[in-house]
């Protein structure tokens, strides 16, 4: 059934992905971004919406209703990373990583819910992380915003449980995007040269990983699934078997030894 749907931070990389694939699915989709001009010759329908801003929120939501008279599907997946030690972090660095990935998806669903509430009926998919089930190391913030985002979405759900509106998480491994070029640096901050070593080979290791990742057409396969789907599972694995097998390593291994494998693969000996 045809449905309207936006996916937020669709200018590249698995947002445009997944709004190009649901668009070729015949669904009416709205891919946002903060620069309209980053979705010149987009397939779907573009709108300008900055999910750290209220104002902004609102009127992209208001215009969606107003030309569609209902939004049925919200994909919330525009995002950012900040790299650099989580023992020297400036807290306002922290503080802007939240604001776009945690806060923008709670501003985002508190803007859609009362709607979806009142029809019985909506879907809201929660782009996490694999980040967002096992800490990263020099990606704190990251990591620490997309477990925020796990809880939350989890509480929502419960919450939600007898109005028929749907929530669920993927949870993605590394697919080629711009975030290794978008990603925010933080200077190392304190006088540790065997440190700040081992942050410059983790931050090598993450850049590493990401050029060689694949295409995310397989998350937007995988989330065409999901919005055509009755009863939506509450979490999604998606990537590459290495890097998806990992949160079944961090159950059953002695917490010391899987923080030993990931900081070998990060370089930290």
């Amino acid at each position: 059934m045809k449905k309207v749907i936006l996916v937020t931070g669709a200018s590249s990389g698995i947002g445009l992905a997944c709004a190009n694939a649901l668009q070729a699915k015949g669904h009416t989709v709205y891919g946002s971004a903060r620069d309209l001009k980053r979705l010149s010759g987009v397939a779907f329908k573009p709108i300008q919406l900055d999910v750290t801003d209220d104002a902004s929120v609102k009127a992209a939501i208001d215009t969606i209703i107003k030309v569609e008279g209902k939004l049925d599907v919200l994909v919330n997946n525009a995002g950012n990373g900040v790299a650099g030690p989580a023992y020297a972090m400036p807290v306002e660095s922290a503080k802007q990583q939240f604001e776009v990935n945690f806060f923008g998806v709670v501003r985002m669903c508190g803007a859609v819910l009362p709607g979806m509430i009142e029809k019985k009926q909506g879907l809201i998919v929660n782009i996490s992380s694999l980040a967002g089930l096992f800490g990263l190391p020099y990606q704190s913030m990251y990591s620490a915003s997309k477990y925020a985002i796990e809880g939350y979405s989890q509480s929502l759900r419960m919450e939600l449980r007898n109005t028929g509106v749907k929530i669920t998480l993927i949870n993605p491994g590394d697919f080629k995007s711009d975030f290794s070029a978008n990603r925010s640096k933080i200077p190392f901050g304190i006088k540790n040269d065997a440190l700040e070593t081992e942050y410059n080979a983790a931050v090598a290791a993450m850049e590493k990983d990401e050029s060689i990742a694949p295409d995310p057409a397989s998350l937007a396969k995988a989330l065409c699934k999901i919005v055509d789907a009755s009863s939506p599972k509450h979490r999604y694995l998606v990537g590459q078997v290495g890097q998806t097998i990992v949160p079944t390593l961090k159950a059953i291994l002695p917490g010391g030894l899987f923080e030993k494998l990931m900081n070998d693969h990060y370089g930290i000996k």
